[in-house]
């Protein structure tokens, strides 16, 4: 239990000065602390005239209560006038006197004293503070001053203190918000100038009046919240702030909400302390009440009926949920709709939802959940006006179905947030859709029809075509057929019972792919020269009627490197007419026979292999093959066993054998070789002409042409002892020293050419086995254009002197 004495102290009749001791009864039972308040002579009721620190008395503050009726201390130290107070004269002597015996213990003291003011007091004013003394007073006359923000710092002249008393004193009342402490410095001086004392340091403190009203952060709050929120769930926070001192009772802030606006029942409640804003019952639902509106109340003083208060309004939408299922307004509905109609709509169907429009809670889905297994319905949903749209999308056929009944079934976009039946009496509706009969044309039903035709059937035969019908009817009486397409023309029709002829021999071979079905195109007209189109797939069935057939014409085997070639077959026909295969090599010659030999491989392939001692040649081979069912083929190879590293060698080879002159090639060389006999007749005409008379001079005494001991015409080769060789147009000789005739082998026109300068014989050119070329002759390497002549050249040089030995032998 604590007590509170207040003792009232006046000077001057400026201030009143209460004294209150604070007493705490502990174990020693000893006072805690004593405190001075300067306070008005009169106190409004709920005033706060001071603020004790009770944290080192004791450590609840729940054990504080007041001896004087007249004030109440709350559990911050705050201390507050419980009614109107107003200060007595026979009070004021009894403080007075206890104030002195203050005064007089302190007078000694050159000390900061505890001083503090309330914030806005009434005054009056000039409103004394507290008396500063220096000991050194004792002695001396000492003047006082003091300095600092108050004093001659903004805000000036707040304070000033008497300068030969040191009674310190305000002028006028202080706002706490705007200054919270004065921190002055007291000086003590004697007349002369000399320091008494040290500066004193002056705190004042001012003490926290509650004179501001907290204030919510937002005017107005704007919050939202699901209508499918579970209890608890937080919808916002509010906040407030006060310009009190803070952490007292000033600033201690609980929150509460005044008012809901629809009134009933109360969804929402505010924790005190921290305003966050909760849902306290599970009955939002937009579709009654999509906002509402409360009156936030935030009040100091923890709350007491004593605090300030403020205000703020906060607006609460609740969201929409998918809380409502989609309902049809009737259960069933009916349509019609004309057979072989489609891509047509045939009926809307509308639908409820109490959600909120234009979202996906609002916004279905349709599904024809039975009846449409034969997919001639479609379902779909208008985006503007939420309903379902139903459509034929495959013809209907009076024939068949008079009506089709379907089974519709509708849901939300969003899914369900409650707990309810997806599928309820209400989201399902029956659809009757009203086929209506209408005359129409033949039906091609099935659109292909297929038959199966023999391979190589006789042209003229019959075979059941394409069968068309009348709806009405169900048969096909007083339809007429025609055709349309026949890639091959291999078959006509019948124009009264759509049978098929052949026209031709079909081939099943012929037709790419051989496996594919050979597709004809059928008009089938009603009387009213209405039609439709089907096609008539024709299988046409195989039968062994090609042999295997090899499919080389020409290979090169390379000996020694390549000891064998691999054939291969193929069968145009069914594989149950082909392999496998079988390789023989037919009735051949003995050489055949000898030099080569056949082995399989596998079904379609054997091997031809060569004896090592078979000649390097082409050899033309026969070959049998055979299928399963014994039709057989025989073909000619042509192999050539060729000295080579790769075929394509050989290949080159024999095509530059194979060139085939043309005519005007073929003339050419008839051409030249007509020049040269007619060379060689000149020569030899000359020779003769020149034994008769005397012989050559001395100098061309070599230079006779010896005929060859070769008797072959075309063969001869002749060399003089200047070295000279002759071949004629057929280029069968070997190794030259000289040529008659060489040159322009492949136009056919051929020059006469003969060597000059030198002097062998014909043996030496002949050498011992005939086969020197003309360096061998010569001895050397000679250049061509320096020891070739034409023969006009050698004409115009043997004329002259043949005539010259001719006059002589008439002479002579």
């Amino acid at each position: 239990m604590a007590a509170a004495g207040l003792r009232r102290s006046v000077r001057g009749a400026a201030c009143w000065q209460l004294l209150l001791t604070l007493v705490i009864f502990s174990l020693a039972g000893e006072a805690c602390k004593k405190v001075i308040l300067n306070v008005p002579s009169k106190l409004e009721a709920d005033k706060i005239i001071g603020r004790v620190n009770l944290e080192e008395c004791f450590r609840s503050a729940d054990l504080i209560q007041s001896s004087d009726p007249d004030f109440r201390v709350l559990s911050d130290g705050s201390v507050y006038t419980a009614r109107a107070v107003v200060l007595s004269e026979k009070t004021v002597l009894k403080t007075r006197h206890t104030r002195e015996t203050v005064l007089r213990r302190a007078k000694r003291r050159w000390a900061p004293i505890p001083c503090s003011m309330q914030e806005n007091s009434l005054g009056p004013f000039p409103l004394f503070l507290q008396q500063v003394e220096s000991d050194a007073a004792q002695n001396y006359t000492v003047f006082y001053s003091i300095s600092g923000r108050g004093v001659d710092q903004e805000p000036l002249n707040l304070f000033y203190i008497e300068r030969d008393t040191g009674n310190l004193f305000c002028t006028q009342p202080v706002d706490r918000e705007e200054y919270d402490v004065f921190d002055l410095i007291a000086y003590a001086s004697t007349a002369d100038g000399y320091s008494a004392d040290l500066p004193l340091p002056l705190p004042i403190r001012v003490e926290d009046e509650n004179d501001n009203h907290p204030v919510f952060t937002e005017a107005i709050y704007n919050f939202e919240v699901s209508e499918s929120s579970r209890l608890g769930t937080t919808v916002g926070v509010v906040c407030a702030t006060d310009r009190d001192e803070p952490d007292t009772m000033h600033t201690r802030l609980k929150y509460s909400i005044l008012q809901q606006t629809p009134r009933s029942p109360g969804l929402f409640s505010v924790h005190p302390s921290t305003g966050v804003i909760t849902t306290v019952s599970h009955y939002l639902d937009r579709e009654v009440v999509d906002k509402y509106s409360l009156i936030m109340k935030v009040q100091d003083m923890d709350g007491q009926f004593f605090g300030l208060i403020g205000t703020s309004t906060c607006i609460i939408t609740v969201t929409d949920s998918n809380d409502n299922a989609p309902t049809f307004r009737q259960n069933a509905y009916e349509a019609f709709v004309e057979e072989n109609a489609f891509n047509v709509e045939i009926l809307r169907i509308p639908v409820e939802d109490k959600d909120l429009i234009n979202t996906a809670n609002w916004r279905v889905n349709f599904t024809i959940l039975k009846g449409n297994e034969n997919g001639h319905f479609k379902i779909s949903t208008d985006k503007e006006t939420n309903e379902g749209v139903l459509c034929v999308v495959k013809p209907l056929n009076y024939e068949e179905n008079h009506q089709v009944n379907l089974e519709i079934g509708v849901n939300n976009e969003a899914p369900f947030t409650r707990d309810i039946p997806r599928v309820t009496a209400l989201n399902r509706a029956l659809v009757t859709v009203h086929v209506r009969d209408l005359d129409e044309g033949p039906e091609c039903t099935p659109a292909a029809q297929y038959v199966r035709i023999k391979e190589n059937l006789a042209v003229g035969s019959k075979i059941n075509g394409y069968k068309a019908y009348d709806p009405e009817t169900r048969n096909g009486n007083g339809l007429r057929y025609k055709k349309l397409h026949d890639p091959k023309g291999w078959i006509t029709i019948d124009e009264i019972s759509g049978s098929i002829i052949t026209s031709k021999i079909l081939d099943r071979e012929v037709e790419t792919p051989k496996n594919e079905l050979y597709n004809i195109t059928v008009l089938a007209i009603d009387k009213d020269n209405r039609s439709c189109t089907g096609t008539l797939a024709v299988d046409i069935e195989d039968i062994n009627d090609n042999p295997p057939e090899i499919l080389q014409e020409y290979v090169v085997i390379c000996k020694p490197k390549m000891g064998y070639t691999d054939i291969l077959a193929v069968d145009p026909d069914e594989p149950v007419h082909g392999a496998p295969f079988y390789f023989s090599l037919p009735n051949t010659s003995p050489e055949i026979s000898r030099l080569w030999s056949l082995t399989k491989v596998n079904d379609t392939a054997a091997r031809l292999s060569y004896q090592k001692n078979a000649g390097f040649q082409e050899y033309t081979i026969p070959i049998t093959v055979k299928d399963r069912a014994g039709q057989a083929a025989t073909k000619l190879l042509r192999v050539n066993l060729c000295e080579c590293t790769h075929p394509a060698q050989c290949r080159v080879t024999s095509r530059s054998a194979g060139v085939v002159l043309g005519k005007w090639a073929i003339l050419a060389i008839l051409l030249g070789i007509a020049l040269l006999f007619s060379v060689l007749l000149t020569l030899v005409c000359g020779v003769l002409g020149a034994t008769k008379g005397k012989r050559f001079p001395e100098d061309l005494a070599q230079q006779n042409l010896i005929i060859s001991n070769t008797e072959a015409p075309g063969d001869d080769r002749v060399c003089s002892a200047n070295g000279f060789m002759t071949q004629t147009a057929n280029n069968s000789s070997q190794g030259f020293c000289g040529t008659v005739g060489s040159g322009m082998k492949n136009g056919g026109q051929e020059t006469i050419e003969m060597m000059k300068g030198g002097h062998q014989t014909l043996e030496s050119c002949r050498g011992a086995g005939h086969h020197h070329t003309l360096d061998s002759c010569r001895g050397g390497h000679t250049e061509v254009d320096n020891c070739r002549y034409t023969y006009s050249e050698w004409h115009s040089f043997t004329q002259p002197r043949l005539g010259e030995e001719s006059i002589r032998g008439h002479t002579g």
